[in-house]
């Protein structure tokens, strides 16, 4: 039985019948690491921002509005989070919720840093990929898939760079890069609107449930 392909893989072969190029990932960036030599005290008066593992987790695109503050000094070496750099969780009890990513999607003005327990990639050219896609990319399917084989462990799983240089990603034109966010922010719109149709369905059927049962319990009162 033939593998099932994934949206972006549906996508791609659609809107690129000649096929597209692929690339290790070494050899379009290099990977940076994020806050070192911190203590406990450095995270309860800080002054600037840093993005933490659950930001990561839970977002596609980076959270940039956060209350989350790091202790820096003025001419301290920590490496600094860029527009279109792709962050990674490092670690989780299960591979398969190793290396979840978040892009930053966002031009930002202010120093941004990275969780210690997390890594971030950075392209050596920064327009080889629209940082809208590569949100969608690195959490599509079949790279899930790739970057879960690059976890190894027995209680707890830690991804491989020198693994993770190794997975390919394709590179589609720009132009068909961006025709794939509109396709996929319109399919994510839907699914976002279908799901809140459906909780106020169930909060209507939850209020009625309530309403009818409590009709009955007022006609068993009458009853005694």
């Amino acid at each position: 039985m033939p593998n099932k392909q994934s949206k972006i893989e549906k996508l791609i072969a659609e809107l690129c019948p000649n096929g597209v190029e692929f690339k290790e990932l070494g050899e379009l960036g290099d990977f940076y690491g994020g806050l070192t030599g911190k203590s406990k005290e450095d995270f309860s008066n800080g002054n600037a921002k840093f993005i933490t593992y659950m930001n990561i987790f839970s977002n596609i695109a980076v959270d940039t509005d956060v209350n989350i503050f790091v202790k820096m000094e003025p001419k301290e070496k920590q490496n600094k989070i860029q527009y279109g750099d792709v962050l990674f969780t490092g670690s989780s009890e299960t591979p398969n919720e190793c290396g979840m990513s978040s892009v930053l999607t966002k031009k930002i003005t202010e120093s941004l840093y990275l969780n210690s327990f997390c890594f971030g990639f950075r392209f050596h050219n920064t327009n080889l990929l629209l940082p809208e896609f590569s949100k969608y990319l690195f959490r599509d399917e079949q790279m899930r898939k790739q970057i879960a084989k690059t976890a190894s462990g027995v209680t707890r799983f830690n991804v491989s760079k020198k693994r993770f240089a190794k997975m390919t990603i394709p590179l589609p034109p720009l132009a068909i890069q961006e025709e794939i966010v509109k396709i996929l922010n319109s399919f994510t719109e839907l699914e976002t609107e279908l799901e809140t149709e459906l909780e106020t369905e169930l909060e209507a059927r939850k209020k009625q449930y309530e309403y009818y049962r409590g009709k009955l319990l007022t006609f068993n009162e009458y009853d005694k």
